[in-house]
């Protein structure tokens, strides 16, 4: 690792995806430094608003608002309060301010401020190109497609949740290399979420372990305008929400004046920041409290808008040209559309060349660090820029067919206790299950409230808001390696955090146990059937399902590497034996031969399994053998990594001259038939499990050596 102390990475090790989704978003080179930008006060105020009144009222606008010279001198006013940390030149410097947009929708007033504040990733035409084909401006945030958005959002709760786990980063990097004489983790996370937002249950899982953990540079701002899609959310969300957060562990401001309030919420950000044991709530209301039906009236969406504010039509719908003038006209805004006025632009632009200074400041400050400090200087580069430590690999064990066998499940614990000692980004753990899923690193003590610098983080039983979490910690910087664990069948809980997790390509390892009918008892509730069928059809994910311990480390190998794509790990409760011919060169081309006594590529029959079944497929082949039948046997760990292999290797695992396949694998048979062929036969279970000892189940719904030696016969 280079002893520099400022450290910019190659275009590549930055883009969040070599392949652009919907257009080129153009990435910068990240410069391991902070920044300190004037200025981030206003911006909720331009999405709040004074008073609303019922579902069946709408409230107009009478006061003209003049704001074409009031807006330019409210941000002079700014300069007087340096509130967000940014650099719009160089969007992925390491100890930069995070700001979310949870409430994605209102994404068009954020690209508006970055093309303000200078990011080169939002110019005009891209402004005007808004969910259009091709643009970096898409109809909600998208890391991967806007430098300077954080996270990816739109599905509601899933921000608030991911702007926990990025608080959660920066305070657990704190804690682990801040010193006495330098402070150089030091930065806060901002999110914007709606009453859509506070709905969610995602939300309460990850605002009750921010407010027990402490997170205490968490500033959220809560956009109450008592609107939903349906109309007022009175019909469906009257609870307090300032007294549940206060119960939650969290400190809570109410800005009364959310409107055009910037003093009050700059005072709000400034007293969050005092509070530093607790994450902060600012509720942005109006300055009149009017009471209509014996409520509290707060902020009106569509502020400004003479006839739509405070209705639902504004929450997901343009205003249309007719309104656009008329709110045009009650705001006194005579420009055209897409006209920035020179001396907004001259209050922007003058920010650039004072971030550059303090960035240089910090690389002064850090350079001091690293001659003191050289050994968590490295570990902090690590996981800063993603450049994982030399021969890391090395640390995963091997086995024989001699080695005694184990649940996948507890391989995995091997895994993650042979890593944790190398891999300084390495942090995660389970949704209560720590016992159960096998995840603790032992030579770490638990994320708390008081130890942040530790690694295991105990998520309590909050599958979605874990997974949601993690995600914002592997967006927080690229090193970081995060996982979290359940029960496989409990992804259910979960599924919208994983999804989000594939299309953000943010590196979350997850570990899956309990993977099958082969947990026994516990019965169909938590036997998963269609699990792994619908992660294969799931795009950008990785679904392993080692075999055994070697199968397993090579899950992890390929899991640890892929930064910009995230792993699920279904692992066995079940011990299963490590088995001839599997490797961990052979997992990462995701199918590999492990026996074949065939020669010129020509086998009788070609057997294919994944995980437990593989110890099937393998017997069953010793059975056709003693017949005179030369058999293949392959393992089918990851059927993501097969499709991305050369067709000359698909082919010479699976030539198309050989037609007799058997697949055998303990779920769905979704799938399986483009890998066995209309000649093949796939072996599986396409109805729910049951509960009784693992074998009788695996008996009676025919999966067995017995069912696929009859099958092999049926197809050669």
């Amino acid at each position: 690792m280079a002893a520099s102390a400022s450290l910019t990475l190659s275009q590549p090790a930055l883009s969040r995806s070599s392949v652009p989704r919907h257009g080129t978003a153009t990435q910068q080179p990240t410069s391991f430094s902070t920044l300190a930008i004037p200025s981030f006060s206003g911006l909720k105020s331009t999405i709040t608003s004074s008073a609303r009144a019922t579902t069946h009222r709408q409230v107009s606008s009478t006061r003209r608002f003049v704001i074409s010279n009031a807006a330019v001198e409210t941000l002079e006013k700014t300069d007087t309060a340096l509130v967000m940390r940014y650099n719009p030149k160089n969007p992925y410097w390491f100890n930069r301010d995070r700001f979310v947009l949870s409430a994605g929708h209102g994404c068009m007033l954020q690209y508006a401020l970055l093309h303000l504040a200078g990011y080169d990733s939002v110019k005009e035409e891209d402004l005007k190109q808004f969910r259009q084909w091709g643009s970096r401006t898409p109809g909600h945030p998208e890391n991967f497609e806007t430098p300077g958005v954080e996270v990816t959002t739109g599905p509601l709760g899933q921000g608030i949740a991911n702007a926990v786990g990025l608080a959660l980063a920066e305070k657990h990097l704190a804690a682990r290399y801040n010193k006495p004489d330098a402070e150089i983790v030091d930065h806060y996370t901002y999110c914007i979420l709606g009453d859509g937002c506070q709905m969610e249950g995602i939300a309460n899982e990850a605002c009750s372990l921010a407010g027990h953990w402490g997170l205490g540079k968490l500033i959220a701002l809560y956009d109450d305008n008592h609107i939903s899609i349906d109309g007022d959310t009175e019909i469906a969300f009257t609870e307090n929400v300032d007294q549940r957060f206060e119960a939650l562990g969290w400190h809570i401001i109410w800005v009364k004046n959310g409107n055009t309030g910037y003093d009050e919420i700059r005072a709000a950000i400034k007293e969050a920041k005092s509070v530093t044991d607790k994450p902060t709530l600012i509720k942005l209301s109006n300055y009149m409290i009017l009471k209509i039906q014996e409520k509290i009236v707060t902020t009106t969406i569509g502020f400004g808008s003479p006839n739509k504010a405070n209705s639902y039509s504004v929450h997901g719908a343009a205003l249309g040209a007719k309104e656009v003038d008329a709110t045009r006209q009650n705001l006194g805004w005579p420009y055209e559309p897409f006209y920035v006025p020179d001396e907004v632009k001259k209050h922007w632009s003058r920010h650039t060349p004072d971030g550059a200074a303090l960035e240089a400041q910090w690389n002064a400050k850090f350079a001091e660090y690293e001659k003191k400090y050289p050994e968590e200087a490295a570990e902090l580069k690590s996981i800063a820029t993603g450049v994982l430590p030399a021969g890391w690999e090395k640390a995963l064990p091997t086995y024989t067919p001699e080695t005694p066998g184990d649940a996948t499940r507890n391989l995995s614990q091997t895994m993650l206790n042979a890593l944790a000692p190398v891999l300084p980004g390495l942090i995660g753990g389970s949704a209560d299950l720590a016992s159960s899923n096998m995840t603790l690193m032992k030579m770490f003590g638990d994320f708390q409230k008081n130890t942040p610098e530790e690694h295991n983080v105990r998520f309590g039983v909050r599958e979605h808001g874990m997974g949601a979490i993690s995600n914002g910690i592997a967006l927080h910087s690229p090193g970081f390696i995060p996982y979290c664990a359940t029960f496989f069948v409990f992804t259910d809980y979960m599924r919208g955090a994983i999804r989000i997790s594939a299309l953000s390509e943010a590196g979350v390892i997850y570990v899956m146990t309990h993977d099958s009918i082969g947990l026994g008892e516990d019965g169909p509730t938590h036997q998963p059937v269609e699990h792994l069928a619908s992660f294969r059809a799931m795009p950008n994910i990785l679904m392993f399902r080692p075999a055994d311990g070697n199968e397993t480390a090579g899950a992890y190998k390929v899991a640890v590497e892929s930064r910009k794509r995230p792993s699920i790990l279904a692992l066995s409760r079940q011990k299963l034996p490590n088995l001839p011919g599997t490797s961990i060169e052979g997992t990462a081309k995701g199918g590999y031969i492990i026996t074949d006594n065939s020669t010129g590529n020509k086998p009788d029959v070609i057997l294919i399994g994944t995980g437990s079944e593989l110890e099937i497929a393998a017997k069953a082949a010793d059975e056709l053998r003693k017949e005179g039948k030369s058999i293949r046997v392959v393992s089918f760990v990851s059927w993501e990594l097969f499709d991305e292999q050369s067709d000359e290797y698909k082919e010479s695992v699976l030539p198309s001259s050989v037609t007799a396949r058997v697949s055998i694998e303990a779920a769905s048979t979704f799938g399986w038939g483009k890998l066995v062929g209309s000649e093949g036969k796939a072996i599986g279970i396409d109805k729910f499990g049951a509960s009784a000892p693992a074998g009788k189940i695996y008996k009676e719904y025919g999966i067995t050596v017995e069912a696929v030696v009859a099958a092999a016969k049926e197809v050669c």
